[in-house]
């Protein structure tokens, strides 16, 4: 009797390799890695969302879908010749419409806008500055963007982008680096600040010198860190000592509108390895730039430019603001399912500041919007 050996089964399908989209990072949309030999088909999935379903050629896989606006998790589900599936799932992923991925563009005055900001300014009842641009096509408006004021928090965007750019990598979730990170951008927590600047050159003065050096060596020169943040808090009301006129030169950290809105365009072009921090600080990568815009995603500072636009279907808004007491600031990038733009709003009154900043702010991004979508 002839006896036939049984067939060996072949091996289960390894599980694709997935290199974009990363954890705690933003996505634009594309999906790419290495499959497993033999595949044949490569289906991408956010939660229950079917975004795409390929034949394979090879192994390499290069997809663009359409993903959820905000926080999801992207699955990538491999089918072979035989019909069998591997899968593996990237979870932490904040997704960006494609109309937002980075790409330079000039800039260009848009004179309607410009006057809807000359009104919106002259209305405020102090000193105030606006920037705003849209960053798909360049089109944008300005006023007052070069005076200088109390920069507040809203340099600690500046303090994250040199914090990047020398850590090696993106940090783990968990270390030391990645909890004082997210702690100083999503509570904006004075103490985390001057930890990070210790952090990169031994003490608050030298991490500012640091972060003042990344800011000059990519074209942003009117901003000055000057050193750490005081953390001390006290309720008993002390003789005043306050400034009731502001310098225009400024005291301590300051910034202008022009410069906020020319960090948060550095991070979204530097997202996509373009633009001038991409180029002139090689340590920072351009998964650092999808990492820190994540973070800006999550902070936890609403009422401001998001005031009356938070909403609006599909708009979400990625900022850093900052305030003291005479002082009210918001930046960041506004993101709708057909573009993005830059928004920074400066405010400054000596009697002190609070919701009516906040409304300018909120007014002034909203007029963005409705000029820019059309």
């Amino acid at each position: 009797m002839t006896v036939v050996p049984a067939l060996a089964t072949p091996p289960p399908p390894s599980p694709p390799a997935i290199e974009q989209p990363a954890p705690y990072q933003i996505s634009y949309g594309i999906v790419a890695g290495t499959a497993d030999a033999g595949t044949r088909r490569v289906v991408v999935r956010a939660g229950a969302l079917v975004l795409a379903d390929r034949t394979l050629r090879g192994r390499r896989f290069h997809v663009r879908v359409p993903l959820p606006a905000g926080e999801t998790s992207v699955r990538v589900v491999t089918v072979d010749g035989r019909g069998r599936r591997a899968g593996a799932t990237v979870a932490h992923v904040y997704g960006l419409p494609w109309a937002s991925r980075p790409q330079v563009r000039a800039s260009l005055l848009d004179p309607f806008l410009a006057g809807r900001m000359r009104s919106l300014s002259r209305a405020y009842p102090g000193t105030c500055a606006v920037y705003v641009q849209n960053l798909a096509t360049g089109a944008g408006a300005a006023w007052n963007a070069r005076a200088r004021f109390p920069a507040a928090s809203t340099l600690k965007l500046a303090i994250a982008m040199a914090v990047l750019e020398r850590h090696e990598g993106v940090p783990v979730p968990g270390s030391y680096v990645n909890s004082v990170l997210r702690k100083m951008l999503e509570v904006s927590d004075d103490a985390a600040a001057n930890q990070l600047e210790v952090w990169l050159g031994g003490s608050t003065s030298a991490g500012g010198r640091r972060v003042d050096a990344l800011l000059h060596s990519i074209g942003i020169d009117d901003s000055l860190m000057y050193g750490g943040y005081a953390v001390e808090r006290s309720l008993a009301v002390a003789i005043p000592r306050r400034v009731d006129e502001q310098p225009r030169s400024g005291i301590g950290k300051y910034t202008t509108a022009y410069d906020l809105a020319s960090m948060a365009r550095a991070v979204w072009l530097a997202s996509a390895g373009l633009g001038p921090l991409a180029r002139r600080a090689a340590g920072f990568t351009a998964a650092d730039g999808r990492h820190l815009l994540y973070l800006l995603a999550h902070v936890r500072d609403p009422g401001k430019l998001d005031r009356e636009i938070a909403r609006d279907p599909g708009v979400r808004v990625l900022h850093k603001a900052g305030w003291i007491q005479a002082a009210r600031h918001d930046n960041g990038l506004v993101v709708w399912p057909g573009g993005i733009y830059v928004a920074a709003v400066m405010t400054w009154r000596p009697e002190g500041t609070g919701v009516r900043e906040d409304a300018l702010a909120g007014r002034v991004a909203k007029a963005a919007l409705d000029r820019f979508r059309g």
